[in-house]
């Protein structure tokens, strides 16, 4: 947990723990796996998915919006070629307004 943490804090220092843990929850069985650990800009498909399981299916946000969280959390994580998961769904969940959410 506290791995996920600090890489959420190289983004956003003054992150949720809880709404991390929740997100580690949320993920489980995908974090256990380097590949489904991570996210990747550049596949289309997995972007998709994000939008559909997470900002869609969670949180109820429509596609054009939760893509353009997603295009944002892109850019903002482009320097970072392994990025995690928990991260990267924090990051989303905060663009779209929606760590209350959690």
């Amino acid at each position: 947990m506290a791995d996920y943490l600090a890489d959420v804090k190289k983004y956003d220092a003054s992150a949720d723990e809880a709404a991390v843990a929740k997100i580690v929850k949320h993920l489980g069985i995908a974090l256990r796996n380097r590949d489904s650990s991570l996210v990747s800009c550049s596949d289309p498909k997995e972007l998709a998915r994000v939008q559909e399981k997470w900002c869609a299916k969670k949180f109820g946000v429509a596609e054009e919006p939760g893509m353009k969280a997603i295009e944002a959390v892109c850019a903002a994580m482009k320097g970072d070629n392994s990025k995690s998961r928990v991260t990267f769904y924090y990051l989303v969940a905060k663009e779209l307004g929606k760590l209350d959410a959690l």
